[in-house]
């Protein structure tokens, strides 16, 4: 079997005789290891150049060894034609020839950048100041990625080196993007002072991830995956009426548009599980145990009972950088077997992304181990 089809097995009625193995986050893994599993300039990343990048995708698929990968959207045919990237004696420089912009490139950093919303100084209170913001946003409607040429690099990976793969694009969850508009601290405040503003907001946010959804459909995704953090810190009644109506509105899209939806909660789900379960997505997804919670596979595979997919967390934080050969591998049976007692339904995922520090030889064994033990 393909990638794509244990995948797609994974999500059937009657589960997969291959287990695929996958990473979560694939492109924080990539950034953080890029002189390691491509001999491609970091540059080549951000290139505008298809064939710049058909041939990094080619070495870090290669090199990785998952069984799906994130779809991306390139620049458009105008932008192609345009925005070049050169290396000059003082550094690497990205030029536009329509505007005669000139700007400087810098390698991304490991481990990536530090950004907090913990507070904004100014955050809407009302219903109209809500619109105000949407109206402010860009209005394109999805099909315009097929006139634009921004379908273009989808149709080559899907087409070449990515054909064995599943194709997936990510996602934020309506309560959570909330966190943008008022910063951590004032979202964690409105969910008690205006809970109705918080409804509203997911409203707003849930139309405009329908356009997200349309736009990942046509540029050939089967996956979609919903991010959702911060919310182990709301009530299971928070939970319920903030939450769960817009998530189950977003698994009924995805699956309207003949796609599959993984929901990722991170945190702690205590008190929460069923409510996750009931959304309806095809799988579920947790992070590892760990900031003081524990997060059972067996567990989960036991309350989840066939309904959905679910993905094995395995521990990529304390575990998995420093494990041994031997211990990864009985660590790959242990989630194999929860997969065997959730009906065959599983994907062996790994709970967080992997971190800076892990070797990629551990990364490209753990799912060489997964394809052996997991059939």
């Amino acid at each position: 079997m393909t990638g794509r089809e244990k995948i797609q097995a994974a999500f059937s009625k009657e589960g997969t005789d291959e287990f695929p193995a996958v990473l979560c986050y694939e492109d924080i893994y990539i950034r953080d290891h890029w002189r390691q599993i491509t001999k491609c300039p970091w540059w080549y990343g951000i290139s505008a150049e298809m064939d710049k990048q058909i041939v990094w995708y080619k070495e870090v698929t290669e090199a990785i060894g998952q069984d799906w990968f994130y779809l991306p959207a390139s620049y458009t045919k105008e932008d192609r034609e345009n925005i070049h990237i050169q290396e000059k004696p003082d550094g690497l420089f990205r030029t536009d020839k329509r505007t005669k912009r000139e700007d400087r490139l810098y390698e991304p950093k490991i481990g990536g950048e530090c950004r907090h919303e913990w507070n904004k100084p100014q955050t809407p209170d009302t219903p109209e100041d809500i619109d105000r913001i949407f109206s402010a946003g860009p209005q394109t409607a999805p099909e315009n990625i097929m006139k634009n040429g921004r379908k273009d690099l989808a149709d080559r990976l899907l087409g070449g080196v990515c054909a064995d793969l599943c194709p997936l694009v990510h996602i934020i969850s309506p309560l959570q993007s909330c966190v943008s508009v008022w910063g951590f601290e004032g979202f964690m405040l409105m969910t008690n002072d205006n809970p109705e503003l918080i409804k509203y907001t997911c409203e707003r946010f849930a139309d405009s991830l329908a356009n997200e959804i349309r736009e990942a459909e046509i540029l050939g995704s089967e996956v979609i995956w919903i991010e959702e953090c911060y919310l182990d810190m709301i009530s299971p009644y928070m939970f319920r009426e903030l939450n769960m109506p817009y998530i189950t509105r977003l698994v009924e899209m995805i699956r309207s548009a003949g796609m599959k939806s993984v929901y990722y909660h991170t945190g702690d789900p205590s008190g929460k599980i069923e409510q996750i379960i009931s959304a309806g997505a095809d799988a579920v997804s947790f992070e590892e145990s760990k900031k003081n919670f524990r997060i059972d596979i067996e567990d989960i595979a036991d309350a989840v009972r066939g309904r959905c997919a679910v993905l094995g967390n395995l521990d990529a934080t304390t575990f998995l950088p420093v494990c041994t050969n031997d211990e990864l591998k009985s660590e790959v049976t242990r989630l194999t077997a929860a997969g065997r007692r959730n009906k065959n339904k599983f994907i062996v995922s790994m709970g967080s992304p992997v971190t800076p520090g892990t070797p990629v030889e551990k990364v490209r064994l753990y799912c060489d181990l997964v394809h052996q033990i997991g059939k």
